[in-house]
């Protein structure tokens, strides 16, 4: 959508009010979305779903009409500052909805403490720190962070599956620790035992080293990478000839890699996942909602099932425009409408989900396992459901703090009750 031109209603601005003026704009809306590096196909898919959002609102909210701006980062803390930086001083934003990942997101909840007329909705970057160390008062995470997706994997996996000693693989930044801190807090508590861990970095084209190096006395391999990340390893993995079962981090089995090309991805056969999103989840909300997504996009152009990154960014988008509606458009009563964010529960494709006080989400965790879609391909079948997963995992906010925050080391598995 191209930008409205205030011209001139500026000319005007000596004979009316200022406050009249500015409900005469536009209301702006900035996407910082990762368009390069390994999210980029996700990042492509949550610019899609806020489209589809600010659509389905008409692209106005009393009467006011809605413009949004584009700006790509590539998943690096300085760049997402800088991104947020030109969305606020030279596109005069009123609304970043973003960042899409990690570390973007702690370094994006430091930047909102700076501009605190300006609203930051978060994307879909799940780092815990980003809501739970001293969080900035303007910044709103409508999902849930990267440990409550770990929730109730690791139970799964020793309960139903009966994997006890596993090895580990993640991502060395922020989201990586703290979905591994979700998966490993679980599977200890349940009784495994992680052998041994080992972290890449993100953008990583060369895992030939650390799957020489994987144990072979162990039950599964946990994965914790996703997006090209994920495609990568799995063919050096096949190729290598490893057979081992795979346990998979929340972005390990998203749709950006189930749907890739090759046949690497065959190796998740049978991998238990989990994350906010069921793709067989039979709640009106889902269906309804994926079936829109389907209708509004040509098939080439989108994933057959929202993105775990489209569904952020959508529930983003619906959590920005119910706020609008609350305060009649007035996006400048900026106490009100960050007010109307912090409380209102907000229906989502994925069930109703309230703010902690920490405007953290609290909701349900969906445990899937890869199967074959009939088609050729491979989809995503729900085994197991976590409702009410908060920040802490169930436990004291001081148990939780004690625990550290995540790390390489942390959690300590021995301290949980498991070994390793």
């Amino acid at each position: 959508m191209k930008k409205v031109l205030v011209t001139a209603a500026l000319a005007a601005s000596v004979a009316l009010p200022s406050t009249a003026l500015a409900q005469d704009d536009p209301i702006r809306i900035g996407i910082l979305v990762a368009l390069e590096g390994a999210f980029a196909e996700g990042g492509a898919d949550g610019v899609r779903n806020v489209e589809m959002a600010l659509e389905e609102a008409g692209m106005e909210i009393n009467g006011r009409a809605i413009e949004y701006v584009v700006a790509p980062s590539d998943t690096t803390p300085d760049t997402a500052v800088r991104q947020a930086r030109k969305l606020v001083e030279q596109d005069g934003v009123d609304i970043i909805l973003g960042p899409l990942s990690g570390s973007e997101g702690i370094a994006l909840r430091d930047y909102a403490k700076t501009v605190p007329d300006v609203t930051i909705i978060n994307g879909i970057s799940g780092a815990l720190e980003t809501t739970w160390v001293d969080p900035a008062e303007n910044f709103f995470r409508f999902n849930l962070d990267g440990a409550q997706w770990g929730a109730g994997l690791g139970t799964y996996v020793v309960e139903e599956k009966g994997w006890t000693r596993v090895a580990t693989v993640s991502a060395d930044y922020s989201f990586g620790y703290t979905n591994f801190l979700g998966f490993a807090v679980d599977f200890c508590r349940a009784g495994g035992e992680i052998a041994e861990r080992f972290w890449v970095p993100l953008g990583s084209s060369d895992f030939g080293g650390v799957i020489a190096a994987l144990p072979d006395d162990v039950d599964a391999i946990y994965l914790g990478v996703g997006g090209t990340d994920a495609i990568n390893f799995l063919n050096q993995y096949q190729q290598a000839g490893a057979e081992t079962n795979l346990i998979g981090g929340t972005i390990m089995a998203d749709q950006t890699v189930l749907t890739s090309r090759g046949r690497a991805k065959d190796a998740l056969i049978g991998t238990p996942t989990s994350g906010p999103v069921a793709s067989d989840n039979t709640d009106p909300a889902w269906t309804d909602y994926v079936a829109r997504y389907q209708a509004a996009f040509p098939e080439d152009e989108r994933f057959p099932s929202p993105s775990l990154f489209g569904v952020g960014y959508y529930v983003a988008a619906i959590a920005a425009i119910q706020a609008l509606e609350a305060v009649d458009g007035n996006v400048e009563d900026v106490a009100a409408f960050q007010e109307a964010l912090a409380t209102m529960p907000l229906e989502t494709p994925l069930g109703v989900v309230e703010l902690n006080e920490n405007r953290q989400a609290t909701g349900t965790v969906f445990i899937n396992e890869v199967v074959e879609d009939g088609d050729g391909g491979l989809t995503n079948q729900l085994v197991a459901t976590q409702e009410g997963v908060n920040q802490t995992l169930g436990m004291t906010a001081d148990e939780f703090r004690a625990m550290g925050l995540p790390s390489r080391d942390t959690p300590d598995c021995a301290a949980l009750g498991g070994a390793g």
